[in-house]
């Protein structure tokens, strides 16, 4: 099906959030969990899969979840109608700092390649399915295992990047190195491949991974600079062990941290 014409707004910096202008009859598709307000005559409907194949009977609808699960997402998703008679707004927030990407399929040759937990929402007639992987080496190091997310139709999109996110514009042949963890996504003409960094004290003492991540033009390559396992790393480093902090019960206490720095990450 031909994926709904949408209209949208993009607020915020640090914390970003979507506004979707929907007309009468359009609908949008989100990820559970990414809701944050919306107008009444908005009609909300949970739904297998993506929506884009709703009228392809109940296979149809079996194999759309069913991908899905592949991918590590919920069998469900939730579907935002507008069944009112003017134009009514839904809004969608990002789950942690970063930025939110729109994505013109229609510009993208109808299909972009992301991770697994990038997609945020999208017009509804967009396909989320999944990209195996060809290669073992990709599969078995890329960070993402053998699947990511494939966003195919002709509609927009929308994907959250955690940080600041760059965007690479590859001429064909051209190669960018990149943490496998980084990667948001890139268009369907770039070429995808994992290489040892090599080297006995880059793998024991670099404290970068034992891979990165080549992509080799052409296309468009979105990278971000804080993965959300990078983020959580850090979270559970600052966790003070056996429940206390270092410095209860030691003469300087929370001075300590300052003296002596805090070191827990």
């Amino acid at each position: 099906m031909n994926a709904h014409e949408i209209d949208y707004q993009i607020y915020g910096e640090e914390m970003q959030y979507v506004e979707i202008e929907l007309d009468p009859q359009e609908a949008v598709v989100a990820e559970a969990g990414s809701f944050m307000m919306m107008d009444t005559d908005i009609q909300m409907d949970t739904i297998f899969g993506d929506g884009s194949n709703q009228d392809s009977g109940v296979l149809g609808k079996l194999f759309s979840a069913g991908k899905r699960l592949l991918t590590g997402e919920s069998l469900f998703m939730t579907a935002f109608l507008n069944i009112g008679q003017g134009k009514k707004q839904v809004s969608f927030a990002s789950p942690y700092p970063g930025k939110i990407l729109p994505i013109d399929l229609s510009e993208t040759g109808g299909k972009f390649i992301c991770q697994k937990d990038a997609f945020l929402c999208a017009a509804k007639g967009v396909s989320v399915g999944i990209e195996f992987s060809k290669r073992l080496g990709r599969g078995l190091f890329g960070g993402e295992g053998f699947i990511m997310q494939k966003l195919e139709g002709d509609g927009m999109a929308f994907v959250h990047a955690g940080g600041t996110m760059a965007k690479k514009e590859l001429a064909p042949g051209e190669v960018l190195k990149v943490d496998t963890g980084c990667i948001v996504g890139f268009s369907h003409t770039v070429d995808y491949n994992i290489e040892f960094v090599g080297g006995i004290r880059n793998t024991v003492f670099g404290g970068e991974g034992l891979f990165f991540a080549t992509l080799r033009g052409p296309g468009t390559v979105y990278v971000q600079s804080l993965p959300f396992s990078r983020l959580a790393g850090r979270v559970l480093a600052s966790i003070p062990r056996g429940g206390k902090d270092k410095g209860e019960g030691s003469i300087l206490g929370g001075l300590g941290d300052i003296v002596m720095g805090d070191n827990r990450f």
